[in-house]
């Protein structure tokens, strides 16, 4: 079928820089729910790994010396030196954390998490197979699971992006009131850059957010949208 524009990494990042080797590459000819598949060459996985090979050659921050805990066996973590890494966090690899991100206490970072340069994890907030893209922030207690955070995002306290079906099967999403399969069984929330989520507020999972939406406190969210103001 022809996806609209909203579903496009050049419409819903439209600032990020390709040209930038620590943020991930998106397809310009699928929607970019694509890069959440659980493989294939252009997938979060196999890029994070890339990313990570590259990375080996490089100073990261001593781990020993981080006031947090670690669990390496199934991947590697990498922290580029100017981030800030708190007290009470636990990290999971494979992992990428960005030049001054602050991953800040009590912070959950699982397996498969790309947190670009500027970004900021908060207090009891976790963050699952998702990018977060240069200047995203999920700060409070926000529930971030296969989900994409465009730069300048910032979710309100208690922000939780949903990615899994009570029933586990495959996440559909509404385009002009059709129901539209995405073949994935995991998919939270994808919001283009300076996207605003009110506090306690919800996405459904296989949501697409335009450009600098506005989504109301308490507010629940189904489906994709362009840039617009939710409630």
């Amino acid at each position: 079928m022809q996806w609209p524009d909203v579903t496009t990494a050049k419409v819903l990042f439209p600032s990020l820089d390709e040209s930038e080797k620590t943020t991930p590459f998106f397809s310009q000819y699928q929607p970019v729910w694509h890069i959440l598949e659980p493989s294939g060459e252009l997938c979060l996985k196999t890029q994070l790994q890339e990313l990570l090979s590259r990375c080996n050659e490089q100073e990261s921050l001593d781990l020993s010396e981080c006031p947090a805990t670690f669990d390496d066996s199934n991947g590697m973590i990498f922290i580029e030196p100017s981030a800030i890494i708190e007290s009470g966090t636990h990290i999971i690899g494979p992992c990428y954390i960005g030049a001054n991100v602050q991953i800040r206490h009590g912070a959950y970072i699982r397996q498969n998490s790309w947190i670009c340069r500027d970004a900021v994890v908060g207090h009891c907030s976790e963050v699952k197979h998702s990018i977060l893209l240069p200047g995203a922030k999920a700060p409070h207690f926000n529930y971030v699971g296969d989900s994409i955070l465009g730069s300048s995002v910032n979710l309100g306290a208690g922000v939780k992006l949903s990615n899994l079906r009570n029933d586990g099967c495959e996440v559909f999403t509404r385009l002009n009131g059709e129901r539209i399969g995405t073949g994935l069984r995991k998919f939270g929330a994808i919001l283009g850059e300076g996207c605003q989520l009110g506090c306690n507020s919800v996405t459904n999972p296989g949501v697409v957010l335009g450009p600098n939406s506005m989504v109301a406190a308490n507010s629940t969210i189904t489906g994709i949208h362009q840039s617009a103001k939710h409630s």
